[in-house]
Formats: structure tokens, sequence, C-alpha cells
């Protein structure tokens, strides 16, 4: 290894100053000084042969090599962390860490009330958990960089082939309006009421509204017909703006909870029309699988649903690649005392929340 023109710190190094767009904020995000990460890309350099950042710019700009050692740099980093959680696992889930994807609605209001629960069964393991677009998230999988997730849109048609997919739950879409308004009083309304309503909704190039648009329009529901008053960027203000009686809106069931039960607003069922979308759960087969993500997904997930959990069978290549793995952590476990507190914290997300 030692002939090697790169470190794994050069390499965490330059993934660093492609995400800031400079070598000051590299430097800080890795909490080093900026001449030290100037000498580490100017050896990188060196021992390349090649340029790796323009430097005439304001930006550091990747050059052609920099792209491409970027992208290889990426795919290191990623498994080398996918080899210290699986040296981590050899003791039996009393560390190591379990990383979680989720689209927006489901991460904020589901997954918070599942990690609390595993890390009741299992406190040693660290939890991160990774709140994204549906898209972003099944690529953070397909990637290597997420365990596992669970999403409510559809996973990009690049990606359908490659990951495991298994139906996991219903999410309903309910219609809240404020407790005062004058439909508040019926259980149930006509479909053709919701067109006389005054709507409050997510931003039009919101990925979640996109998202409600089309579950409304599988569910029978002219959105275009529906008169937006007003645009908000969270579900959060959306529930407080329907509290203080300034429309009406289509929420999560799972979003809504908390608020039905302190009785702040109203739900109105639509004749006729159920409105529900299905959330997956996704993995890939030819990562990895730690024994965290294996607990969750047997011990955890279950609890919150009704159905029963039962992914497409994954690649016959994909399972012999995850056996082999094991079988190679388990040698160099026992031939090599494995340092692994610098390589831990290679390619962590900053966008990662801990849990």
């Amino acid at each position: 290894m030692s002939d090697l023109p790169f470190t794994l710190d050069q390499l965490r190094i330059l993934k660093a100053i492609a995400a800031e767009g400079s070598f000051k904020r590299a430097a800080d995000s890795l909490y080093v000084s900026q001449p030290a990460v100037s000498l580490q890309v100017q050896n990188l350099e060196r021992s390349l042969a090649v340029p790796l950042f323009d430097r005439g710019g304001r930006r550091a700009q990747l050059t052609e090599a920099g792209h491409l050692l970027l992208e290889y740099g990426d795919r290191i980093l990623s498994l080398c962390q996918e080899t210290c959680r699986a040296i981590e696992d050899l003791q039996n889930l009393q560390g190591g860490t379990l990383i979680i994807g989720a689209s927006q609605t489901t991460g904020t209001y589901l997954l918070p009330r599942m990690i609390g629960q595993f890390r009741q069964r299992y406190p040693e393991v660290a939890v991160q958990l990774h709140v994204h677009s549906t898209r972003r998230t099944a690529w953070a999988v397909a990637n290597g960089q997420i365990d596992l997730a669970i999403i409510g849109g559809e996973l990009p048609p690049e990606l359908q082939e490659s990951l495991e997919v298994a139906p996991y739950a219903e999410d309903e879409l309910a219609l809240i309006m404020p407790v005062s308004h004058p439909l508040a009083t019926h259980d149930t309304i006509a479909r053709s009421d919701l067109y006389k309503l005054k709507f409050i909704t997510l931003d039009s190039q919101s990925t979640i509204r996109k998202v409600i648009d089309q579950v409304l329009t599988r569910g029978g529901i002219e959105t275009r017909r529906l008169r937006v008053e007003m645009e908000l960027n969270s579900i959060e203000a959306i529930k407080n703006a329907v509290q203080s009686g300034l429309g009406v809106a289509f929420a999560s069931t799972s979003s809504i909870e908390k608020e039905l039960q302190m009785g702040v607003i109203h739900r109105a069922r639509i004749e006729s029309v159920e409105v529900k979308r299905t959330l997956s759960v996704i993995f890939n087969p030819n990562r990895y699988r730690s024994k965290a993500a294996e607990a969750f997904t047997n011990e955890v997930l279950p609890q919150f649903t009704n159905r029963e959990i039962s992914f497409r069978r994954g690649s016959a290549k994909g399972s012999s690649e995850k056996a082999a793995l094991k079988a190679a952590t388990k040698t160099a476990a026992a031939k090599t005392a494995v340092d692994s507190s610098t390589i831990k914290g290679v390619g962590e997300a900053k966008a990662a929340v801990d849990v």
C-alpha cells in the first residue's frame, strides 16, 4: 500500500474542498489549519503529477483530473467506512453505527419514535438520521452512505433494479381545517366542497408538494381546481396556519397526531375518497448489511406496521459478496489489530443528524 500516490487523509481533504468550495472552509470543517490543507494538496498533486484544482477563480474548482480522483475517492472512503462498521459488528451490537435515511415527512414524524425504541434496546449503537428527498436518499443508499431508508416517493428509474424494496405502510393524507371552520361540524364532506375551500400548501417546487399532488390526483382530486391562497415552506408552518384559521390543508396523518389529540385542528374525511401513499423500506443488497441494520429491520420496523416486511429477493452476486466480506473481516480481525479511530470519521456526512 505504501506505493499508492495518495493517502486516505488526502482523499478526505479533497472531498472537503470540493464540498466547501475553498481551502479555508475545508480546513475549518476538518479542524486543521489552512496551511496543512494546502500542503497536503500540493503533495498529492506532486505525487500524481497533475493539477487537481484550477486556482484562477475565487472558488476552488476541480480540474478534470480532480473530478476523476474525487469520484473514485468517494467510493474508497465509503468502503473504508463500510469495512470499519463490519469490524465493529464483531462486538455484537456493543458499539458501531446505524445510518438511516428518510424522506422529509417520514424522517420528521415517524423515524424519531423508531430510533427511540432502537436506542432503548441497543444504547451503545450510535444512530444517524439523514432526512432528504426520496431521490437523494435513494442514491445515498445505493452508494453505501446509508444502511436503509424509509421513503414515500418513487425510486429513480435508474435505481429500481439495484435496490431491494419492501412496501412498508400506508400513509394517508388527511384534510385538516380550523376547528372554527363552518365545515368542521361535519365528519365527512363532499368532493365538490374541496374546490370552494382556501388551501395552504407547500411551495410548488417542493418535492413533498409534488408527491402530495400526485397522491391527490390518483385519489380523483383535480389539484388544479384547488384554490391555493398561501404557500409556506414547512409542514409545521402549515399546521400553525390552519390552527390560526388561515385556510385548510392536506397533511400526512403521521404529522398531525399531536394536534388531533389536543383538539386544535379538525380532520374532515372526503366522501368516497381515500388519499393514501405507500411508504417503502429500501436497502442495497450489494453492500454489507450491519447487525445494527438487521436488528432495526427485524425488531423495530414490524412494530410500526401491520404488514409483513418482505423484500424482493437480492441477486446471488449481492449475497456472495456480503458473505465474502464477512469472512474477510473475521480473518483480518484475527490477524491484525486495526486502528479504526482514524478511518472511523472518514467521509462522515456533515448534514447527518446525530441522535
